[in-house]
């Protein structure tokens, strides 16, 4: 992971290049957008409050990196992400989702996220804590107290055989000479609830508990200790795990997972054009601009309600994005226009694009297909010929049908090489190079076939 202190615009530019083709004037926006996150947190005083994000609207069909920039941008910042789309959402009052409802996910994401690098911070000091608690299981540890009659020689000695007899079995411990032998250790049962019963007309989303939570609760204190017998490297591992979650505090977890969602957050509303008609719907599809209404509060900067306490939302970084075919930024309503005041077209994918998708980003489809052949011991490569033709049928399939950019190469690719991974492992299969004319053979006649191509790609 990168230091915060050196993302400098430019730099995270660099970064999200080895994923992304193209699109550089959102690769810019949402670069400054983060790195003023961090210039804001420099500043001392009242003002630092006062600088709110830049919220952002990615404008441009699916499948050419909205998404994923998005994404890319919360990993380089180490930042608390979620992806929600706004057409999922309903209007206060109605049954579904709430606008809310993202920023208690986005909680329990940094809650997970936060545990998870705690309990690594802690893993040495688990793992040798589990060590002894295992090594007492072999061999119990030596009685420190003096013996009525023991003189202080024969206390002596007595402890130095056992502290021998125990390094002795802590040096087969380390070297695995005892990865055979069972110890029983004991753990704590979980409680077993025979039926949970669930109102379907409550609306869930705005129960902001955990049922786990919720009936540990009712039978605290009652939970008995389970006798479990496991070979000695299930202990150790199962031990180091206890011990680890033992040393991390759920208070300290929640403490900095509020802090990280209300300074880092980032949210990407997905599909937000689908909202942005203006016209008021009824019945089972409700208002559009009710969502709006409803979203605006929480862009705009208020307290949301959790069950760890209230998430102050005004300095979360929304990225929202949507292809706007049928409708326009301009027909959200003006406060909400407001709030997002940096907007970016990502231009829809070239022939010469796809070309690049497929082989230059760090996690290039190719490279994947490569990757995956090779765990069944064969050599996969492809001819720079047949990448071209891979990507001409692509841009000729977005052409003739739904354009959904670089996703139709995923589909192209599990076409052109789905007989291969059918049939592997094959000893008769060691190598196989994509030529140009073998894509030519399997995919031609189906861009031919107008019909044929929109069930196959």
């Amino acid at each position: 992971m990168i230091d915060v202190n050196i993302l400098t615009p430019q730099r995270i530019v660099e970064e999200l290049d080895k994923y992304i083709i193209g699109q550089n004037g959102a690769k810019r926006a949402v670069a400054i957008a983060l790195r003023n996150r961090w210039r804001r947190q420099q500043i001392v005083g009242e003002l630092q409050n006062e600088i709110i994000p830049n919220n952002i609207i990615l404008i441009g069909p699916t499948g050419v990196g909205k998404t994923e920039i998005a994404r890319r941008l919360s990993r380089l910042a180490n930042a608390p992400f979620i992806k929600v789309e706004a057409s999922k959402f309903t209007e206060i009052g109605y049954v579904g989702r709430d606008v809310e409802s993202m920023i208690r996910e986005l909680l329990d994401i940094a809650i997970n996220q936060v545990r998870a690098e705690m309990i690594e911070k802690v893993q040495a000091i688990a793992k040798k804590a589990a060590f002894e608690k295992v090594l007492n299981k072999l061999i119990a540890p030596p009685d420190i107290s003096k013996q009525t009659n023991e003189t202080d020689e024969e206390y002596e000695e007595r402890l130095a055989r056992a502290k021998r007899s125990r390094d002795k079995m802590a040096d087969k411990l380390l070297s695995g000479e005892l990865d055979d032998r069972e110890i029983e250790i004991q753990v704590e049962d979980a409680p077993k609830v025979s039926h949970v019963e669930v109102f379907s007309n409550v609306n869930m989303e705005t129960m902001d508990f955990n049922i786990g939570d919720m009936l540990n609760n009712i039978v605290t204190g009652n939970n008995k200790k389970k006798t479990k017998k496991l070979k000695v490297p299930e202990a150790l591992e199962l031990m180091s795990e206890i011990e680890a979650a033992n040393l991390v505090k759920k208070e300290e977890v929640i403490r900095v997972a509020r802090e990280r969602v209300e300074t880092s957050g980032i949210i990407f509303i997905d599909e937000i054009d689908k909202i942005a008609d203006g016209k008021e719907r009824y019945g089972a599809d409700v208002s559009r601009s009710g969502v709006q209404r409803d979203l605006l509060p929480i862009v705009e900067g208020s307290n949301v309600p959790t069950k760890h306490g209230m998430i102050n939302t005004a300095h979360i970084l929304f990225i929202a994005a949507g292809a706007f075919h049928m409708s326009k930024p301009s027909d959200l309503i003006p406060e909400l226009q407001g709030r997002f005041p940096i907007r970016e077209e990502l231009s829809s994918l070239s022939v010469n694009d796809f070309e690049r998708i497929l082989v230059e980003p760090e996690t290039a489809l190719t490279k994947q297909y490569i990757a995956l052949f090779e765990t069944e011991g064969v050599k996969l490569s492809f001819e720079s010929k047949a990448i071209k033709v891979i990507a001409e049928y692509a841009f000729k399939a977005n052409e003739m049908m739904e354009d959904i950019g670089a996703r139709r190469l995923q589909t192209i690719l599990n076409h052109l090489l789905e007989d291969y991974l059918y049939r592997m492992p094959d000893k008769k299969i060691k190598r196989l190079k994509i030529t140009e004319q073998l894509v030519q053979e399997k995919l031609s006649k189906i861009i031919e076939n107008e019909d044929l191509s929109k069930f196959i790609l």
